[in-house]
């Protein structure tokens, strides 16, 4: 897996964004603005540095580099709001090297030096003669699709711009009054515009990539300078929250469209889709980002003297030139429902992986077989996605083939599995269907016991553990803490023998009434802050003084109430220093932070698909409808982004990259969009997924259950975004 630019594209992005930084800051783009938005000394600096050769073959005289090249410089173009259209220029200019040949080859020599501006006209000219043009107010030459051929327009007239939105060099044209040449005509000539289309779509969503993150970026800034009520603003959760929901939706545009490229060589059926949901996703996002970035400024992003009008306004001004942002999402639908191909551009290299390598997907096709050798129909009945599902038989089969905890080192069972294997694996287990929330827990206390365990806790309980006899439930929260886990009141009182006493309660505990044991928060020290006062045990759920009381929950799950009086622990069961709990506590939460639902998000989109081929609406088939084709394509776009945000998450962290939220990223988004979709689905397949029958509709009613515990357990979305806005943002602490 590999989510980094290349040595060359790293160089070029650095020198494309030392050269912006100078000759497209604030005062240029101001100044362009003011004289028709189009800097021409700019134009001639990028065409100098060969901005505009990137895509065009080297026997046309060009670069010959590839899409993710030119991503590149859009996303750094975006990052500055470079005065010009780029984008369309990059494509235009490659369709006049495709097709033009030696006949305008003069012209093409002029284009890449800055001499003369060449643009590109979105839709079909002979289906609409008059259409907007990005950069219509000042290019020369325009290529056009004219039914069935390609052809080039003089543009011709002084006063072709007016006053627009973000005043950029836009242009209403009438290409039936304007002298054409044809460049090429026939089915290649205009499969040819068609991937040139498609391609400014992704440089389009990385533009506007770029351009959302560095409007996030100023309003964080912002945040951590303005103050109100004696701190800064962006202490406030109203505040940092919104953009901390904002970054991550950035990213995860940008990995979509990072996607679509690496699929249009690795997968290409999926790619045309994955293209129209990129576009749509960053114009929509970079129209939030921008409106709560300047909101974030309150009346001072009103004033003209701050920049961050200016990214609001071209954020809106550079896609909907094309038209309605919203038609890709439409655009999506048919081509994932309806059978409708996309032109698939040639990218070229692409370097960029998302694979998890040989070694994992033959661990997976191990665990797979296990699985399909072990599970009875009788077991596979009993399965449920909660621990409900636990079989103690299957438990043991997997410790006893090493395949319970891979990632472990060899002496404690495992097999020192890789980040890249245990991803593939549990894929293996969303796809079997079998419950890993008695594997996760017990994984999670394991670990621990490995870390900071003494002797004793390895022998007695890491043993069992191992072997398959032991599984391990989770004492966090409490009835009158839910999150805020460092403000547990459960008492642990150590006696003269040394061992302890603990009293209290724990809600949530999820497992403990099949368990063996429970990795348990405590208050040891009450005349300390909360967080220094904290001590974890590991302890043994048969002991004397416990009470476990079952907790249903409308998921079609039990959880639990456990209750300690007078429980006795032994001091070797303390896992780590005596008031130091923090620090153990903070490293198992990390490991709970790091998962996301993109799995489960897939299974409900599955599900939802199947059922809107068998629901009859108006004659036809309920997927026909071109409502249902978005929503569905909605739904699929956001898992397409959890995944992409996992993958980025766990590559990270195999790469010991900076910690930016990465994983609390993860589990925010998919979950969130798991159940925002979850709803919408159920709406859309109504009235059969109100029914819990067996197949699509029963599974949709799941989800939705399903969906509303996972943005409460293991961290809130609340607790997730606080991460995010610290990590990722740089925002103050917005929580005691």
């Amino acid at each position: 897996m590999n989510f980094d630019l290349s040595e060359d594209q790293r160089m070029m992005r650095e020198s494309f964004a030392r050269f912006l930084d100078e000759n497209s800051n604030s005062e240029r783009v101001r100044a362009a603005a003011e004289q028709g938005g189009f800097d021409a000394a700019l134009w001639q600096g990028l065409a100098e540095l060969g901005a505009f050769a990137l895509r065009i073959p080297e026997e046309a005289g060009g670069l010959g580099l590839g899409t993710m090249d030119a991503a590149v410089l859009m996303e750094e173009a975006g990052r500055t709001i470079a005065s010009g259209p780029l984008a369309e220029t990059l494509m235009a200019a490659r369709l006049l090297a495709v097709l033009g040949g030696e006949a305008q080859a003069e012209l093409l020599e002029e284009v890449l030096v800055g001499g003369k501006v060449l643009t590109l006209a979105m839709h079909d000219i002979a289906a609409q003669p008059v259409q907007w043009l990005a950069g219509g107010a000042v290019a020369d030459v325009a290529v056009a699709r004219e039914g069935d051929a390609v052809v080039l327009v003089t543009l011709a007239g002084d006063e072709r711009g007016e006053d627009n939105l973000a005043s950029t060099p836009i242009a209403e044209i009438d290409f039936a009054a304007a002298d054409k040449t044809v460049l090429a005509s026939g089915a290649d000539a205009v499969a040819e515009f068609d991937k040139a289309i498609e391609e400014w779509k992704l440089l389009m969503a990385i533009a506007l990539s770029g351009l959302s993150r560095e409007a996030i970026r100023l309003a964080a800034e912002y945040a951590c300078e303005r103050e109100a009520f004696g701190q800064p603003i962006g202490a406030y959760q109203g505040m940092s929250h919104p953009l901390a929901d904002l970054i991550v939706d950035v990213d995860g545009g940008k990995y979509l469209t990072w996607r679509a490229v690496h699929d249009i060589v690795h997968e290409p059926e999926a790619a045309g889709a994955l293209i129209s949901l990129s576009l749509w996703w960053t114009a929509d996002t970079a129209a939030r980002a921008v409106t709560q970035s300047l909101h974030t400024f309150g009346g001072y992003g009103l004033a003209t003297e701050y920049d961050i009008h200016l990214y609001n306004l071209r954020a809106r001004a550079w896609p909907l030139v094309w038209g309605d942002p919203t038609r890709f999402l439409e655009e999506a639908g048919r081509r994932l429902y309806a059978g409708e191909r996309a032109a698939l551009p040639e990218v070229g290299e692409v370097l960029i992986n998302f694979e998890l390598g040989e070694e994992a997907e033959a661990m997976g096709r191990e665990l797979d077989d296990f699985f399909n050798a072990v599970l009875t129909p009788e077991l596979r009945a009993k399965a449920h996605y909660s621990f409900d599902g636990f079989d103690a038989g299957v438990h043991k089969k997997l410790a006893e083939a090493k395949l319970l905890f891979p990632s472990w080192p060899k002496e404690y069972g495992g097999r020192e599995a890789e980040p890249y294997v245990m991803n593939a694996m549990y894929k293996v287990w969303e796809e079997q269907g079998w419950t890993s929330h008695p594997v996760g827990t017990t994984n999670l206390v394991g670990t621990m016991i490995r870390k900071v365990g003494g002797d004793v806790l390895k022998e007695e309980v890491l043993t069992k553990i191992v072997n398959g006899d032991a599984i391990c439930s989770l004492g966090y929260s409490e009835p009158g803490c839910g999150s805020d886990v460092f403000a547990a009141k459960t008492k642990a009182t150590q006696l003269e023998d040394g061992s302890w006493r603990i009293d209290g309660a724990k809600m949530w505990t999820s497992g403990a009434n099949i368990a063996q044991y429970v990795l348990m928060l405590t208050r040891t020290n009450p005349d300390v802050p909360k967080h220094k006062g904290l001590t974890m045990f590991v302890v043994p759920l048969d002991s004397p003084g416990i009470e476990i009381q079952p907790v249903y929950t409308f998921q079609d799950e039990r959880t639990n109430a456990t209750f300690y009086d007078g429980v006795i622990v032994p001091d070797s069961y303390r896992l780590g220093p005596v008031d130091g709990g923090v620090k153990v506590m903070a490293a198992a939460l990390e490991l709970e932070h790091g998962g996301g639902f993109a799995k489960s998000q897939r299974a409900m989109c599955e599900a939802a698909e199947e059922l809107c081929r068998e629901i009859q609406f108006q004659g036809g088939q309920l997927i026909e409808q071109v409502d249902a084709q978005k929503r569905l394509a909605r739904c699929r776009a956001h898992f397409y982004i959890s995944e992409m945000l996992g993958n980025r998450a766990l590559w990270a962290g195999v790469n010991k990259m900076p910690n930016l939220a990465f994983g609390p990223m993860t589990k925010m988004f998919s979950s969130e969009k798991f159940q925002s979709d979850s709803r919408d689905l159920l709406d859309l397949t109504a009235p059969y997924s109100l029914s819990k029958r067996e197949g699509a509709a029963g599974e949709i009613n799941l989800a939705y259950r399903h969906a509303h515990g996972t943005t409460i357990y293991g961290g809130t979305s609340e607790v997730h975004r606080s991460m995010i806005a610290e990590r990722a943002l740089g925002l103050p602490r917005t929580r005691g």
